[in-house]
């Protein structure tokens, strides 16, 4: 029995050594929340209107918007990255939970102003550049679905979590990167540079999705962590909560069309490849699937021999994908020509 409990004590205090000598940075998980005071300086901090606040969301509506036009993706997410609109929207956050009014009013000028002079940048410097064509990376911000809101309500806890810990404020950059609150801005100000209401609004309800997702989350956790009250904040939830559920009609939406899009492409793909003679032996390059009113367009484009395809070969595929669809569609196909060429061996 003796030597059973010092094994018993000694292996303890090996976990012990061992838990404490490898923790290195997973201390934080075990740290409390920030005092009130301290968090309440901070966020102030980051909600007031200042010459480095207006001057770095400048610059980052400058990169955003040269990166969208460029179809850039690690420029774009350079922008996201030098923005400083996290800090006055987690604020929003803050002074949700614990009814703080002033706060409220400062985070809010301070946001708006922020988003005011973004679209105002993003407006001028489309102007300045003269592309009128839309890239890839435009065209993925004007269809906001509802995963977008997940994302954003993802990354206002966390942004939240992180913003009540000492040590986890580096995570604040990957929140911001995560969500892309400048990008959609910019996008709103190029449609409307471009006189393109579809994006403009399109853009306007992503942002709107992020913005509303991020304080709603934000403001439960802070709530969860015991800063203010559920009574100080019932109002302000509230107008969340109808906020989130106005957007979830357009973004339910969205999502049903992103999804019958892209059964719809699956399926094209398995009837060209395994029903048709005509594109069964070619290289079908990509796929686009667009759904108007009643009816679909899809674009094909095919690597195939000269002359293996024919329009007359286009227009029996389309009637057969319409019955196998049970839709009409219109059936536009690019053919990239292969040319073969063989030189053969030399005789010895």
């Amino acid at each position: 029995m003796w030597l059973l409990k010092k094994v018993r004590s000694w292996g303890k205090e090996q976990i012990i050594q061992i838990r404490e000598g490898n923790s290195g940075e997973w201390h934080w998980l075990a740290e409390n929340p920030m005092p009130v005071a301290g968090l309440n300086r901070s966020l102030w901090r980051g909600a007031v209107p200042s010459w480095t606040f207006y001057i770095l969301l400048f610059l980052s509506g400058i990169i955003s918007t040269v990166g969208l036009l460029a179809s850039s993706a690690a420029t774009i997410i350079g922008a996201m990255i030098v923005a400083p609109l996290m800090g006055p929207i987690i604020a929003i956050a803050y002074s949700i939970a614990v009814g703080n009014q002033r706060l409220l009013k400062r985070s809010g000028i301070t946001l708006l102003s922020g988003i005011a002079l973004t679209i105002v940048t993003s407006m001028v410097i489309a102007k300045i550049v003269g592309i009128r064509t839309f890239g890839p990376e435009i065209w993925g911000r004007v269809s906001p679905t509802l995963l977008d809101l997940a994302v954003a309500l993802a990354a206002g806890a966390a942004g939240a979590f992180a913003k009540s810990r000492r040590h986890v404020a580096d995570a604040l950059p990957g929140v911001a990167i995560a969500v892309a609150l400048v990008p959609p801005l910019s996008v709103i100000g190029i449609g409307v540079a471009m006189g393109s209401k579809s994006v403009a609004i399109g853009a306007s309800l992503l942002f709107l999705a992020n913005l509303i997702g991020i304080i709603f989350s934000g403001a439960l956790v802070f709530l969860l962590q015991r800063y203010g009250s559920l009574q100080r904040a019932r109002q302000g939830l509230i107008l969340s909560i109808g906020a989130i559920f106005i957007l979830g009609l357009p973004l339910g939406l969205s999502l049903d069309n992103l999804l019958l899009k892209e059964r719809t492409r699956r399926s094209i793909e398995y009837s060209l490849y395994r029903r048709t003679l005509t594109f069964s032996g070619t290289d079908i390059r990509n796929i686009q699937v667009q759904r108007q009113e009643n009816f679909l367009i899809v674009d094909l484009e095919v690597a195939a021999p000269v002359g293996s395809i024919s329009e007359n070969q286009v227009k029996m595929v389309r009637d057969f994908l319409q019955q196998s669809l049970k839709k009409p569609l219109t059936l536009n196909v690019r053919v990239i020509p292969i040319r073969e060429f063989t030189a053969p061996a030399p005789d010895k």
